[in-house]
């Protein structure tokens, strides 16, 4: 059942992108910003740990779990270093993801040659 609602989530989530997609003037970069806004949002008020119990590790899958992580290590470290722990927990829990967005970038743009 858990393979099923995370299959289910991540679905949602597609099928919502790309119905704001195809009925709004918005591009994919607002979108996947839009999402990992609301996934901070939803974070904020505890509710995505909540979904995370339901759907299990498809909660984690899409655009609205970068949010998450940003927002959940955030307040992690403002409860043990007040103010400060807001810029210093916000990369903790993304750093990995970050950099390796990073490092495959460079390395995609040294292999492909970009379009005129």
């Amino acid at each position: 059942m858990l393979l099923i609602n995370s299959f289910l989530f991540c679905g949602l989530i597609c099928m919502i992108a790309q119905i704001i997609l195809d009925n709004t003037k918005l591009t994919p970069g607002h979108i996947t910003s839009l999402f990992v806004v609301f996934g901070a949002f939803l974070d904020s008020f505890s509710f995505y740990d909540k979904i995370i119990k339901v759907v299990g590790g498809g909660a984690l899958v899409p655009i609205t779990s970068f949010g998450h992580s940003l927002i959940h290590g955030a307040l992690a470290k403002t409860n043990e270093y007040g103010i400060l722990g807001i810029l210093m927990g916000m990369f903790d829990l993304t750093a990995t993801g970050i950099t390796a967005a990073i490092i495959f970038a460079f390395l995609f743009s040294l292999v492909f040659k970009p379009k005129n």
